[in-house]
């Protein structure tokens, strides 16, 4: 039975891997088709990957003018670092408060309110105050990144307390759990699942927050990158940096469901 489950597995997977693929070629396809003909106005828009691509090797990878130039890896591996840790404090953060709030009655009467209030302002909303802050720096970013998650991923928190059954507490009582015990055995391998599930679906609000953020000024990072293209009026370099978030984006997203089935396999 084993066995058939992992084959049946292994075949979706194999199958979602390929028609993605083929769906992708098609989509390069007609794009390619459509902008094979120099007269039409929409490739001057819109060029095809075999004429914003060659932009990679012709610059050697780097992106920029001078001094202020940066390379594609770079401006990857930097977008990454922000969001990641940005998501990393906010997710960490939000467990522990919402494991605090949920300790007292009162604190969700008082605190819940508020957190409701701040949490459907959109991350971008927070550039100005962040630029304010901070400055044109990684921590505006990072920042951005935070405020776009943490408010959701608490109010997670306490309702997947509120979720857990109740014999499962009196269960663990009753073999001797103390109150502690209770909160690291049972309440938080409880809350982790949920709350890492809501904080993946939210990466995409946090990557399209980082760059953002990223657009104010940075010298690095994807969202530079289109920045530098929209300042040059290089609709090929605008073409790269939109595929490169694009392809990044969604590689982040399958590497954080692998994490989810690894690390928390048992509400999987």
């Amino acid at each position: 039975m084993v066995n058939l489950n992992f084959h049946r597995g292994l075949k979706q997977s194999v199958m979602s891997v390929i028609c993605g693929l083929l769906s992708c070629l098609g989509l390069i396809f007609i794009w390619e088709w459509v902008g094979s003909d120099p007269n039409n106005p929409v490739t001057q828009v819109l060029p095809p990957p075999s004429k914003f691509l060659p932009v990679l090797f012709e610059s050697d990878f780097k992106i920029g003018l001078g001094s202020q130039s940066a390379s594609i890896y770079q401006s990857i591996i930097v977008t990454l670092l922000r969001v990641l840790i940005g998501m990393s404090v906010a997710f960490i953060g939000s467990v522990l408060c919402g494991m605090l709030i949920s300790l007292s009655k009162w604190s969700e009467l008082f605190i819940l309110p508020i957190l409701g209030l701040i949490a459907p302002i959109a991350p971008i909303a927070w550039v100005p105050l962040a630029l304010v802050v901070f400055g044109v720096s990684n921590l505006t970013a990072v920042f951005i990144v935070f405020m776009g998650v943490f408010f959701t991923l608490t109010i997670a928190t306490v309702a997947e307390i509120k979720r857990i059954p109740e014999n499962l507490l009196i269960t663990a009582k009753n073999l001797g759990s103390n109150e502690f015990n209770s909160w690291r055995m049972v309440i938080l391998p409880s809350v982790l699942p949920g709350v890492f599930t809501l904080l993946r679906l939210n990466f995409i609000a946090a990557w399209m927050a980082v760059l953002a953020a990223e657009m104010t000024g940075l010298r690095d990072g994807l969202g530079a990158v289109v920045m530098t293209g929209r300042n040059l009026f290089n609709s090929n370099l605008i073409l790269l940096g939109i595929c490169v978030i694009g392809i990044t984006g969604f590689v982040v997203d399958r590497l954080l469901l692998l994490i989810q089935q690894r690390f928390f396999w048992w509400k999987v």
